[in-house]
């Protein structure tokens, strides 16, 4: 796994197993994305094991099971305006929620959602 500068692999941790795959593609354009955006990211879900309570029940597991995805915490509409306005610009797909932002880099078309 390659050296990002602005996080640590064990932030991206799976909150139920322990395990952590995270695609060095992303992680890059996630670390991309934080140097334009200027501001800390504190990731609150990175990679999630299938047999993550969150996934388990889904018909298809999610793009945090393929080490593609991760949610940033955000603290105020400014912060979430900056990573949707980039993330989006970049190509990434995008979930806004009230407390994080989820980005990810899914090979389908990029979309666009809210929680």
């Amino acid at each position: 796994m390659g050296d990002y500068k602005y996080f640590s692999l064990d932030e991206f941790v799976c909150s139920e197993t322990g395990e952590q795959d995270m695609c060095p593609e992303f992680l890059k354009a996630l670390s991309h994305l934080r140097q334009i955006c200027d501001f800390p990211f504190i990731i609150t879900s990175g990679f999630r094991s299938k047999n993550h309570s969150a996934e388990k029940s889904k018909k298809t597991p999610g793009t945090h099971t393929l080490g593609i995805a991760a949610d940033v915490a955000c603290s105020g509409g400014e912060q979430r305006l900056a990573l949707v306005k980039h993330a989006s610009a970049m190509g990434m797909s995008v979930g806004i929620a009230k407390t994080f932002v989820h980005v990810d880099i899914r090979k389908t078309p990029a979309m666009c959602w809210c929680y």
